[in-house]
C-alpha cells in the first residue's frame, strides 16, 4: 500500500481545522490516505474570539463555551494535532517545516501539501509597551482566551478597576465597551475617525449616540499618542494631544495585521494590506494553501483584494482549501464585507448592519454613487417594542446596488442579509424593492425597512 500523503497545516483555529477535517473529509471519499498534521502554537483551539468581549460582560460562563472542538476531540476524528507548537521556519524546496516543540526541541517536518492558517496579529502601538518592549501593565488586547481570562479577572475581582478607556472605535471597540460599562466601570472611548469607520459617518454617529445614551464617553477625532502612569508602572491616563482621560485599564481595540512572517521569510508574496495572496481555490503556490486572517480576500462585486478578517470567511476558505488539496475543486466566492453587531448597555440598545462598500471606498478611482437615508420602524408601528431603524443605500447611477448599512433598536442588525444577497447576485434597487420577502405585524412593516429605503432610492433613480 503507498504511504500517506502528508498534510501540515500551520494554525489551528477556524480556518487550519476546517481545512483539516475537510481534507480527511473528501480523501476518504476519494479512497485517498492522508496524514494531517496540524501545528499551534498556542494552547488553544477552534474558539471563538468574536465571544470574548461577552464572556468579559458576564453573558458567557467561561473560556471552554467558547471552544467549539477540543483538541482531544480534533485527535479524535483523525488529526495529528500538537499544541504548543510554533512552525519557525519554511523550506518550499525542501518541503520541510521546522517546528520547535513544548520539550524545546526543533523538529522538521516534512509535507506533500502545506496548508498556511496563521491567523492574525492585534495592532499594539508602541506607546502601549514599556521600554523593555513589555505591555505596560493595564493595558491589553482582546485576541485570544487567555486575553479573555485576563480581562475576565480584573473586571470581576474584588479590587477591580473603576474607570476603563477602549482605544479604537470598531467592532471589538464598541462590543468591549459595552462590556465595561455592563460591568460597572467608567467608560471613555477614544477613536481617531467616527465610531465605526466601516460605516459611513452619518450611519456611525447614530451609533455613536446610542453608545452615548447608555454611558459611555464616546471622544472622535483623536489618537492617542501616550499614556501616563503611576509610579509602579501601571497606566495611569491616555493621552490624546492635549487632552487627558484618566485610567485604570486600557483596552486596545486597533484592528488586526495578517500573521504572515513565516510565509513572507519563505519567500511568498503578500499584497498592499499584508496578507497572502491566495486565487479562488486558496492556493498560493505549488502545492501550498492558505486561509484566514493571514490572507486578503476579492471583492465580489469590483474584483480588488481586500482585507477583512472574520471568522464566517476563514471556516470557508479553510474548507476550501482542504477540499482541493485533497483533490476536489471547490472555489471561495469572495466577499461583500458582511459584518454585524451591536452595543447593549445603560438602557440603550443599539444594533448594526452594513453590507457592501462605504460611500469613501466605493467612490475610489472617480467613480459615482447615489444614496439615501430611510427611517422607518423595526416592526409595525402600532405593535408593542417597534423601534426605530435607519437604512442607508448606496447604488451606482443605473441603479445597481452597491451597499447598505443599518442602525436601529432590536430586530434591526440581521435585516442586512437581505441586502447581501441581492449584493451577491448583482441586483438593482428596484429588484430589492420588488423582492418577495416575509410580512406579519410581530416581525415587520408590511414593507421590510430595506426594501423601503431601495424602493425609494429607486424612485429617485
Amino acid at each position: 500500500m503507498a504511504a500517506a500523503e502528508r498534510v501540515v497545516v500551520v494554525g489551528a483555529d477556524a480556518a487550519g481545522m476546517s481545512a483539516a477535517h475537510q481534507a480527511l473529509r473528501t480523501a476518504k471519499a476519494a479512497g485517498r490516505r492522508l496524514d494531517v498534521v496540524v501545528l499551534e502554537k498556542t494552547s488553544h483551539t477552534s474558539y471563538s474570539a468574536c465571544g470574548i468581549p461577552y464572556w468579559i460582560a458576564g453573558d458567557v460562563d467561561s473560556g471552554a463555551s467558547l471552544v467549539a472542538r477540543t483538541a482531544e476531540q480534533h485527535r479524535a476524528m483523525g488529526v495529528d494535532l500538537r499544541m504548543d507548537t510554533s512552525a519557525v521556519g519554511l523550506d518550499l524546496d525542501a518541503r520541510t517545516v521546522t517546528a520547535f516543540r513544548p520539550d524545546g526541541v526543533e523538529e522538521a517536518i516534512g509535507f506533500d501539501q502545506l496548508v498556511l492558517a496563521t491567523g492574525a496579529l492585534p495592532r499594539v502601538p508602541a506607546w502601549a509597551r514599556t521600554a523593555d518592549g513589555l505591555p505596560v501593565p493595564g493595558v491589553a488586547t482582546l485576541k485570544t482566551l487567555d486575553d479573555g481570562a485576563r480581562w475576565v479577572a480584573a473586571v470581576s475581582g474584588t479590587d477591580r478597576p473603576r474607570r476603563a478607556v477602549v482605544v479604537g472605535g470598531g467592532y471589538i471597540g464598541i462590543e468591549t465597551a459595552e462590556a465595561f460599562v455592563r460591568r460597572g466601570l467608567a467608560t471613555t472611548l477614544v477613536t481617531r475617525r467616527e465610531v465605526m469607520s466601516s460605516l459611513d459617518p452619518d450611519m456611525g454617529a447614530l451609533v455613536r449616540k446610542g453608545m452615548t445614551d447608555g454611558g459611555v464617553d464616546v471622544v472622535c477625532s483623536e489618537e492617542v499618542d501616550g499614556l501616563d502612569v503611576h509610579r509602579d508602572g501601571s497606566v495611569a491616563a491616555v493621552r490624546s494631544g492635549g487632552d487627558t482621560f484618566p485610567a485604570d485599564v486600557v483596552a486596545l481595540g486597533l484592528g488586526v495585521l495578517p500573521a504572515t512572517q513565516l510565509a513572507v521569510r519563505a519567500g511568498l508574496p503578500v499584497g498592499a494590506f499584508g496578507g497572502l495572496l491566495p486565487d479562488d481555490r486558496q492556493q498560493v503556490a505549488d502545492g501550498v494553501w492558505a486561509a484566514g486572517d493571514c490572507c486578503e480576500s476579492r471583492e465580489r462585486l469590483g474584483g480588488v483584494r481586500v482585507y477583512v478578517p472574520l471568522g464566517t470567511h476563514a471556516n470557508k476558505q479553510g474548507r476550501v482549501a482542504g477540499e482541493n488539496l485533497a483533490g476536489g475543486d471547490a472555489r471561495f466566492g469572495g466577499v461583500v464585507g458582511t459584518a454585524v453587531t451591536q452595543f447593549s448597555a445603560g438602557g440603550s440598545h443599539v444594533e448594526v448592519g452594513r453590507t457592501g462598500p462605504t460611500t469613501e471606498q466605493a467612490t475610489i478611482g472617480g467613480a459615482r454613487v447615489v444614496s439615501l437615508v430611510t427611517d422607518s420602524t423595526t416592526i409595525s408601528g402600532y405593535m408593542p417594542g417597534a423601534a426605530p431603524i435607519a437604512v442607508k443605500v448606496l447604488a451606482r447611477p443605473d441603479g445597481r446596488l452597491v451597499g447598505v448599512q443599518i442602525v436601529g433598536g432590536p430586530g434591526s442588525a440581521k435585516r442586512v442579509d437581505s441586502a447581501a444577497v441581492a449584493l451577491w447576485y448583482g441586483a438593482s434597487v428596484g429588484d430589492v424593492g420588488g423582492m418577495d420577502l416575509a410580512y406579519a405585524p410581530p416581525f415587520s412593516p408590511v414593507w421590510d425597512p430595506v426594501q423601503i429605503a431601495c424602493r425609494r432610492l429607486a424612485d429617485r433613480l
